[in-house]
């Protein structure tokens, strides 16, 4: 029996970000273990064509995304800058200090889902890392170094072989969950 649940997330996904809004609604964020991994590169891996390059689905999610949001009293705006590039959001999650990690994680989410911010421009990318006391110029170079583009792309190959195919997903006992809809689930495998 694990001790956590592995959270596969990235922060393009809406659903990841519902999801991590139900984890913090149970107060049960220290049973999870955050994954980033990058949901295009695991989308090509896959030949998966993602819902954002497909009008009738990303109507419907864009829909669907409110509703959840909604009915679960989760402050949600469809951003307009949708689908944006994470690479550089979710290297730097894997760079920073793990005592800077949740807030880090709070305020890209919330940027982005809530606030309807493009977390891609570096003006409002120094603004997350200001909140969070991370050093701009320690951040804009660590993302660079070969050893973080290593360890993302190694993450979502690894999620790939565990064949994770979306975010979010949650693994535990070795038993794939997807979709934030599937939170209690992993939840009643976790034995919680």
């Amino acid at each position: 029996m694990n001790n956590s649940i592995d959270f596969y997330f990235d922060f393009i996904s809406p659903y990841s970000y519902i999801a991590h809004k139900k984890i913090i609604k149970l107060n049960l964020r220290e049973k999870f273990n955050y994954k980033a991994i990058l949901l295009g590169g695991l989308h090509k891996l896959g030949e998966i064509t993602a819902p954002a390059f497909n009008e009738r689905k990303m109507k419907n999610m864009r829909n669907d995304c409110i509703l959840i949001s909604k009915k679960n009293n989760i402050p949600f705006k469809w951003n307009d800058k949708f689908p944006l590039n994470s690479l550089y959001l979710m290297r730097g999650f894997l760079l920073i200090d793990k005592s800077k990690k949740d807030k880090f994680v709070d305020l890209c989410f919330d940027a982005y889902w809530r606030d309807n911010i493009d977390i891609s421009i570096k003006n409002n990318i120094k603004n997350i890392l200001s909140k969070c006391n991370i050093e701009e110029n320690l951040f804009e170079n660590g993302i660079k170094e070969q050893k973080i583009k290593n360890e993302l792309k190694d993450l979502t190959d690894k999620a790939f072989k565990l064949e994770v195919f979306g975010a979010p997903t949650f693994i535990v006992n070795n038993k794939l969950f997807w979709g934030q809809d599937r939170l209690e689930y992993a939840l009643e495998e976790f034995n919680f």
